[in-house]
């Protein structure tokens, strides 16, 4: 990669020892520095730079516990696309983040409007959240499917 395009690209990641480093947070984000530099073959203080710019920079945005067994296997989690009423959409995504079972709504192209993931304690509360969903001024119609088995999960 040429200085020219590493300098152009402030939110990109700029080379091999940046997605490196990524990596290692993305599997353990509360690695020390020291040990990060010691699996990485550089310096601490080399670590602690380039960690400091990728937060500025915003490509680290925070560090967070990834829930592991029975903690992730309890409760249900569901994937909803949902269709909107042309001219809705702010209002219904204002009443959706009003959910804490709402882990992420994005807007996607295709056959729905948006797509949400959710997570309840049961089966139970999962069909409480999707009535109230369609419920929500708006909402035109939800297709679910809950989730059955995690075969990837590179999510941090």
């Amino acid at each position: 990669m040429s200085k020219a395009l590493t300098d152009t690209a402030p939110a990109a990641l700029r080379d091999r020892l940046d997605r490196d480093l990524i990596t290692l947070l993305q599997a353990n984000a509360r690695e020390s520095t020291a040990n990060l530099a010691r699996k990485l073959g550089i310096a601490r203080t080399t670590v602690v730079a380039r960690l400091a710019r990728l937060e500025a920079e915003g490509l680290i945005a925070g560090y967070t516990v990834r829930l592991g067994g029975e903690a992730v296997e309890r409760g249900v989690q569901a994937f909803v696309g949902i269709t909107v009423e042309p001219r809705a959409g702010r209002e219904v995504v204002k009443k959706l983040s009003r959910f804490p079972e709402l882990r992420q709504l994005a807007s996607v192209s295709g056959a729905f409007d948006y797509m949400a993931t959710l997570r309840a304690e049961s089966t139970a509360r999962l069909d409480e959240l999707l009535d109230d969903i369609g419920e929500i001024d708006g909402v035109l119609k939800t297709h679910t499917s809950v989730l059955l088995a995690l075969r990837v999960d590179r999510n941090a």
